[in-house]
């Protein structure tokens, strides 16, 4: 029992909101909890204006009030005026607006930017831009068949947000979600150590320049998600676990499903099945928040990625290299190779934004008319399971299949495959 007792008392603290901010603070994250009280659910509402600014002498005033008594057992000041030039700190606000209601969140001060911008970037690695950009890059200038295999529970557990104050809410985008575990830490995880498991060995590099920069991106990741005071420190070893879970499970079962994939005939009917299925229990939870737009956006990739591999593999289009070529040797880094590369890249990207668009666009008011939903107001719309289920499985799934398929063979027919 004492052995239980110290384990619920360590996950407790890993759990704390204070180290969150403590974290932050370290890394220069300052926020104004003027009169707030603490908040279950994670959410930041619109703080009261306290601030003040002289733009004739170039400083700024900033009141700092807080009611509670102490902060990870210090006591704070319960009015204090800070006065700092405006050439050294400057005001920043969450970059995106919270998915659900639209809160902007509150303003705070970073007084470290290299810091700030350094896990903005980790935490973009998490996002649908850097899925968007990342993965179509490496399929067509890299190794497909990684990419191909590489594509290969949030709202059960229900744990809310680590909650503001005392934490500093610097991204509020998906702050309406519950936090464990963190998906990002898991993406974070799964993503640069599957990279590293599929491609050494298969291409020749250092075993050590690889581990180190799987290493530095997980950590990258999962770091940014306490400095961004969306998860604590619990929800991130939970991700990071939850994921070299799957890892070991599903890896060895990865040359399987990809031939499957590849040689089944009616592998795409299965998969599209399949996908659709989990797509719609995931849409039976009882709140609506981006975890499960992002999750039918997944599968819905997932399955257009499926679909264009057998079509590729059945066409005879972008064959894998014989097992006798490998380990492949990294080419000479040329100018013509980086301006090649560069095009591919600049054009496959053209064609899928304006495949998302061109679907976003068409699926939205449709998926309204057939099911009589007003899409007057968009935000309000997609929060139905009604709308968001096709919109995203849709677009989603001809953005995958467009990437794989459409694109290469684009690339062919004017001369750059």
């Amino acid at each position: 029992m004492e052995l239980v007792s110290q384990l619920v008392r360590l996950l407790r603290d890993l759990k704390d909101p204070h180290k969150v901010a403590r974290f932050q603070q370290l890394c220069g994250v300052r926020g104004s909890f003027a009169g707030q009280p603490s908040l279950s659910n994670g959410s930041c509402p619109r703080q009261p204006h306290h601030e003040r600014t002289d733009e004739a002498d170039g400083l700024r005033g900033r009141i700092v009030e807080s009611h509670s008594p102490q902060v990870n057992g210090t006591d704070r000041e319960t009015s204090a005026i800070r006065q700092e030039d405006s050439s050294d700190v400057a005001k920043q606000k969450p970059q995106r607006r919270n998915s659900l209601t639209g809160e902007g969140g509150q303003e705070f001060v970073i007084d470290n930017a290299f810091l700030y911008y350094l896990f903005t970037f980790g935490t973009e690695l998490g996002n649908e831009l850097f899925y968007i950009t990342f993965f179509p890059f490496f399929m067509w200038n890299i190794d497909a068949y990684v990419s191909r295999r590489l594509i290969c529970t949030k709202d059960i557990i229900r744990w809310s947000r680590p909650p503001s104050p005392p934490v500093v809410k610097v991204e509020m985008f998906y702050n309406s979600e519950y936090s464990m575990p963190s998906t990002h830490a898991m993406s974070g995880t799964a993503i640069p150590f599957s990279l590293f498991l599929l491609t050494y060995g298969r291409w020749q590099y250092p075993f050590i320049f690889g581990l180190l920069l799987a290493l530095c991106w997980c950590f990258l990741v999962c770091t940014s998600r306490i400095y961004m005071g969306m998860h604590s420190i619990l929800d991130v070893i939970a991700g990071f676990l939850y994921s070299i879970l799957i890892m070991v499970i599903f890896q060895p079962a990865l040359e399987i499903i990809d031939n499957f994939n590849l040689t089944c005939t009616y592998a795409p009917l299965i998969i599209i099945s399949l996908h659709l299925a989990m797509g719609l229990f995931s849409f039976t939870l009882d709140t609506w928040s981006t975890s499960r737009g992002d999750t039918a956006e997944i599968l819905g990739t997932g399955a257009g990625i499926a679909c264009a591999s057998n079509l590729n593999y059945m066409l005879g289009l972008m064959p894998d290299p014989p097992v006798s070529l490998l380990p492949l040797a990294v080419p000479a880094i040329t100018t013509g190779l980086v301006v090649k590369c560069v095009t591919r890249f600049l054009l496959g990207v053209v064609i899928l934004l304006v495949t998302r668009a061109v679907m976003k666009a068409i699926t939205i008011p449709l998926a309204c008319r057939i099911f009589h939903i007003p899409c007057d107001d968009i935000r309000k719309a997609r929060q139905r399971m009604e709308v968001e289920l096709p919109y995203r499985y849709i677009t989603y799934g001809t953005v995958g299949f467009t990437a794989l398929f459409v694109v290469p063979v684009f690339f062919s027919v004017v001369n750059l495959s």
